[in-house]
This record gives C-alpha cells, sequence and structure tokens, in this order.
C-alpha cells in the first residue's frame, strides 16, 4: 500500500503506523458522500416517483453501492485469507451488527417519540430484523458476502474460478424476498475485489499494458448503459428476476452498467486523490469521511428512514427543497463527526456506536482489512 509523507498529508505519519490505503479511504469518503446525495435527492428533492428519472440520481446508483462492495471485497482479503473461519466471521458480525442494532434502536426509539402508539410498535423480532435490513441492507448483504467468500475459501484459498462459479450461482438464484436481491446485486463486485487483492499483480498487468484502450472502451459502455438505464433497470425495481427476454436486459444492463460505471469511477476518484492529496478538501474527504464510512451510512440510514415515516414538504418549491437538502446533509456529516470525536477513544463505547475498537488499540493491531 501507498504511504503518504507527513509533507504531504498532516498527520499521515500516524497513518502510516496503520498501514491505510490513503486512496481508498478518499474514495470511501466521496462514496458515502454520494449515498447521502442520492437519499438527499430521493427523500427531499423528489417527494414522489420523479427521482427514478433524475439524471443525477441515475448516475449515482449506478455504481454508489457496487463500487462500495468491491472496495469492501478488496479490503477484506486479509481477513478472508489469514483469519480462522470462526474468528474472521465472529470479528466481521461484531464490526458490522453491534453498530447496527445500536443505531437501529436509536430509530425505533425516535419513531416511538415522533409516531403515534398504533403506528409505532415495536412488533415481533423477525419484523425487527426485516425492518432492520431493510434500513441497513448494505450491512447485511456485506456480511453474507463475507460469509460466503470465506466459505468458499475454505475448500481453495488461489483458484479464480470458485468465485465466478459462485457469482453465477447467487445472481441466477430465483430468490425474490427480503433484501436477497440486493445480496445478488453485490455480490459479484465484492467476489471482484477480493479477487483484484488475491491477484493484484496480474490485474494490473493486464490494465497497464492496454489501459488506454481499457479506458476508452469502459467509458462508451457507460455512457451507452447510462442512455439505456430506466426505471425497470435498478435493482429495486427488478428484483434481478429473468422471467423473459425484456427483463434479462434489463438485469444484463444493470449489471453490465454497474461494473463499467464503477471501474471508471475509481479510476477518475484515485486520479483525483493522486492529483489533490494535498488540497484541505481532499485531506477532509480522506480522513474525517473515508475513515467514518460506517457511521456516517447507520446515522444517514436512521435519519431517511425516519423522514419516510412522516408528511413534510409537500407545499415545498424547488429552491427550498434544495436548500433543506443542503442544510440536512450537512448536519448529517456533522452530527457524525462530532460523535466520532467524542466516543473514538472511550473503550467498547467506541466499538459499540462507531463499529471499531478505541484508537489506542488500533495502534496496537490493525487488521489488513480496515
Amino acid at each position: 500500500m501507498p504511504n503518504v509523507t507527513e509533507s504531504i498529508v498532516p498527520g499521515a505519519r500516524a497513518l502510516e503506523a496503520n498501514d491505510r490505503d490513503l486512496g481508498l479511504d478518499f474514495a470511501k469518503g466521496v462514496l458515502i458522500t454520494l449515498v447521502i446525495v442520492g437519499h438527499l435527492i430521493q427523500y427531499v428533492v423528489y417527494r414522489d416517483e420523479g427521482f427514478w428519472e433524475s439524471p443525477c440520481f441515475k448516475w449515482i446508483y449506478m455504481f454508489h453501492m457496487p463500487l462500495f462492495m468491491a472496495i469492501s471485497g478488496y479490503l477484506s482479503w486479509g481477513a478472508l485469507l489469514r483469519r480462522p473461519f470462526t474468528r474472521a466471521i465472529g470479528d466481521r458480525a461484531m464490526q458490522l451488527f453491534l453498530p447496527m442494532l445500536f443505531w437501529y434502536f436509536l430509530l425505533k426509539t425516535a419513531k416511538l417519540a415522533v409516531l403515534s402508539s398504533s403506528a409505532s410498535e415495536p412488533g415481533s423480532v423477525l419484523q425487527c430484523l426485516k425492518d432492520s435490513a431493510g434500513t441497513y441492507w448494505f450491512i447485511w448483504a456485506a456480511f453474507v458476502s463475507f460469509l460466503l467468500v470465506k466459505i468458499l475459501l475454505i475448500f481453495n484459498h488461489r483458484s479464480p474460478w470458485i468465485l465466478f462459479v459462485s457469482v453465477i450461482l447467487v445472481v441466477l438464484a430465483p430468490l425474490t424476498f427480503s433484501i436477497s436481491p440486493l445480496i445478488k446485486y453485490t455480490f459479484p463486485f465484492f467476489c471482484l475485489g477480493v479477487s483484484f487483492a488475491q491477484s493484484r499483480e496480474w490485474w494490473t498487468s493486464i490494465t497497464r499494458s492496454h489501459k488506454p484502450f481499457i479506458i476508452m472502451f469502459l467509458s462508451i459502455a457507460a455512457l451507452v448503459c447510462f442512455l439505456a438505464w430506466g426505471k425497470d433497470t435498478y435493482i429495486y425495481n427488478n428484483l434481478a428476476q429473468v422471467q423473459d427476454v425484456q427483463s434479462a436486459k434489463n438485469v444484463v444492463l444493470m449489471l453490465l452498467g454497474s461494473a463499467a460505471a464503477s471501474a471508471i469511477m475509481i479510476v477518475l476518484v484515485l486520479q483525483c486523490w493522486k492529483v489533490g492529496r494535498s488540497n484541505r478538501v481532499t485531506r477532509f474527504i480522506t480522513v474525517k469521511l473515508g475513515q467514518s464510512t460506517l457511521l456516517l451510512y447507520l446515522i444517514q440510514g436512521a435519519v431517511f428512514r425516519l423522514m419516510d415515516s412522516i408528511q413534510y414538504g409537500e407545499l415545498w418549491d424547488l429552491t427550498t427543497r434544495l436548500a433543506v437538502a443542503g442544510i440536512l446533509g450537512g448536519a448529517i456529516v456533522a452530527i457524525a463527526l462530532i460523535i466520532h470525536w467524542i466516543v473514538r477513544d472511550i473503550p467498547y463505547l467506541a466499538q459499540l456506536v462507531l463499529g471499531s475498537p478505541p484508537r489506542s488499540a488500533r495502534l496496537k493491531y490493525q487488521p489488513a482489512d480496515n
């Protein structure tokens, strides 16, 4: 992983001790920002079905979660390869589900306070699990992907074909309940990230020798897919079901478009990092946002799920909606950063709220997949 000197990025010496890839931290910061922007478009700028046709919404949703999952797979390779099965799964469950349950509990409490008791009854445990999966589907998808790949690697650590076959089987699985379509959609990208980490030198040699042609081809493919993308191309609407020729076209367009757009965006984002890594804004996105993506995802998920349960903004004009969106987005980031600053060094509370041990513990042991 690349090192960044203290003269380029203040405070980078501590980050080097953690052996972080700051370029990927910057990419994660950009992606979590786009997650928030996408939800602001959906919940504030549009209050009806119009967001499906928004070019900005379409652009964001073509790649933001697939690329996030690919980065997750890439960074998970160390834990997948080096840690025993039970420890790897246990650590990942604690990292993801403990803070998810904490923030979901806060969400349910807020709903009880805001809504009438008849509309906000807690319901059964099964209903709560279903609701938490809907609110934080990416957490569940990341864990299931990690679990499946870890099981596969028990049988073969090195063969790329086992990942390829698993992708085919998962994508073609006739599952439509709960968040299973979202898992089917993102699992191939997790495996792609794992494959890149597993065979990084091979991938690098291929892309280096044909880089201009590959970038041109992927750019054209991403543009064509963007123009052809419609409401039924989104995973939320097609559910990755192949029932006829048209549904097959939608699923193929979704996967190919997301792959092409993700590849182009990671190249652009990493190039922006290389060019502007000494910039204050770039440093803020890298250190403050990119290293707090789980917390930002959990907070924004709670905020937008709560907004989905209340009535607001029916009479707002576009200018008001844009202003509210900007204020709300800034507030989400500010609250997340304040919470991170308060609890990051408090034992156990940091793991409960942030999904990570205190900073002092991380300096003693920094897992390769962080």
